[in-house]
């Protein structure tokens, strides 16, 4: 194959420099959206430390540093190792981080669109000619031909279709990369939530175990009276009664128990019989004292979800610009240098090399509406992610508030359910000390043994619900990604 000319050269040279100065993109430009003019999350303010509840207080800081790894402030080794191996070996967060890698290579991919194109073809056949066909009397005969060439094209991007396809590739990069994180900080909050949950439920179990041998005793306590004529039969059955009620409540506590550890194999992505399971006490939980909470008009660039309907919006206004352009002319220049001759061995010879250059242009004159109306809907696909986008924002908002306002009627209604805890567990005490001695009657106990019981669990709950809503507040405000250089798997995202 001969060498291209230097003509053809020259001219694609300055075509491709031309194109590239002087394009000029038809579609609408970017710009990011400002955040919402706020200073702070809720129509009240809020108290700078919540109240004390169960001997603790949680501090609000303003335009805080938050912690990546914000489950490390539960001060639990084994549940920083159950994270560390959901994050390591779950599907999901695997099937993201391929999403992500695929997004970047069809990046990469597309800025092939700003690089010249170059074909080599060869091609040998034999074949018969028929002259009548061009007009000439002459007789058809038999030849082989063996043809080498080389083309080079290069599309001029006049009006900006191809920067804004790869400008829209590169959104597509960016909103895989957000929801890689949405998925990582989901997968961390679901962990920590479903070991919280079971650890309440464990708890649960072991309170009424307990107030089940209590009731057993009692049970025992008052056949010996009733075989002794002090105590009607009536109290024997009322005993017997509480204590099959509160044994058939240890079923859905236990089932509550197991969904929970199927969860955590889920989550891990494992089976359930390869799961680890911590030994985690709910009471033994550190609560984070001081929980830093991002300034409003920082929400906006910290929130997975929120950065990644912003990217969706990006690739939707790129779109556009796709869709205006392809009104347009289209420009290409192409150049095509080769030999061919009737065998391998006269592809060098002068007269049998040929080449062609020149630009051509493609116009679209009339698309029966396809163009018009793909750029409509591309109009009507960016004001999807707009409202969208808007919508998220509102949404994340509501969260943390939601979230904040929780943690302060957490400490008021956990500190109201420790002291009716307290109270009842007394009240127990000396009413099963009354009654030994003869001095009350039995359904009084039963009724206080009822309240304990209701406390107890309440008391459970609430210790609970406190630490799955400090989780609620790390996943609204973001969960502190950015402040860990490089995310598991992550490679070249950044």
């Amino acid at each position: 194959m001969s060498p291209l000319p230097s003509t053809f050269l020259r001219s694609a040279g300055f075509a491709g420099l031309l194109g590239s100065l002087g394009a000029c993109a038809v579609g609408p430009d970017f710009v990011r959206p400002a955040a919402p003019v706020a200073d702070r999350y809720t129509v009240a303010p809020l108290p700078a430390t919540t109240p004390a509840a169960d001997g603790r207080t949680q501090s609000l800081v303003p335009n805080g540093t938050s912690m990546a790894e914000w489950w490390r402030l539960f001060e639990s080794p084994p549940l920083d190792a159950v994270v560390r191996q959901a994050l390591a070996n779950s599907p999901t967060l695997q099937a993201a981080e391929a999403s992500l890698r695929q997004s970047q290579d069809n990046l990469r991919a597309g800025y092939g669109l700003f690089y010249p194109h170059a074909t080599a073809d060869l091609g040998v056949s034999r074949e018969r000619s028929a002259p009548s066909q061009q007009g000439l009397a002459t007789r058809s005969t038999v030849f082989n031909l063996v043809t080498l060439s080389g083309t080079v094209s290069y599309a001029l991007d006049v009006f900006g279709g191809e920067r804004q396809a790869v400008e829209g590739l590169r959104a597509q990069t960016d909103y895989q990369r957000y929801a890689m994180l949405a998925a990582y900080l989901t997968l961390s909050a679901n962990v920590v939530n479903t070991c919280i949950a079971r650890a309440a439920y464990a708890a649960e179990i072991r309170a009424t175990e307990q107030l089940i041998g209590l009731e057993q005793e009692q049970l025992r306590l008052t056949e010996v009276q009733v075989r002794a004529g002090t105590a009607p039969y009536a109290n024997l059955l009322s005993i017997r009664s509480l204590l099959s009620a509160n044994q058939a409540a240890l079923a859905p506590l236990r089932q509550r128990v197991g969904q929970a550890e199927d969860l955590l194999a889920t989550l891990e992505g494992v089976v359930p019989a390869q799961a680890i399971l911590p030994e985690l006490e709910l009471t033994a939980l550190a609560l984070p004292a001081r929980l830093p909470v991002s300034l409003p008009s920082d929400l906006v660039r910290q929130r997975p979800d929120i950065l990644a309907a912003e990217a969706q919006w990006h690739a939707a206004n790129a779109n556009i610009g796709v869709a205006t352009a392809a009104m347009f002319p289209s420009f290409n220049l192409t150049g095509t240098s080769g030999a061919a001759a009737p065998n391998l061995g006269r592809l060098s010879a002068a007269d049998s090399r040929f080449w062609s250059i020149g630009p051509s242009a493609s116009i679209p004159l009339f698309q029966g509406g396809t163009l018009w109306f793909g750029r409509k809907a591309a109009i009507e696909a960016g004001r999807e992610a707009e409202a969208n986008y808007r919508q998220t924002v509102l949404g994340a908002f509501a969260q943390v508030a939601d979230s904040l306002q929780a943690l302060v009627h957490d400490a008021e209604a956990l500190q109201a359910q420790t002291e009716a805890w307290h109270t009842a567990g007394e009240a127990l005490g000396l009413l099963q000390v009354n009654y030994r001695a003869g001095l009350v009657a039995y359904p009084d106990v039963l009724v206080a043994d009822v309240q304990f019981h209701e406390a107890t669990i309440a008391y459970l709950q609430a210790v609970a619900q406190r630490h799955q809503d400090t989780v609620a507040l790390f996943v609204a405000l973001g969960g502190g990604w950015w402040n860990q250089p490089l995310l598991p798997n992550e490679g070249g995202a950044r």
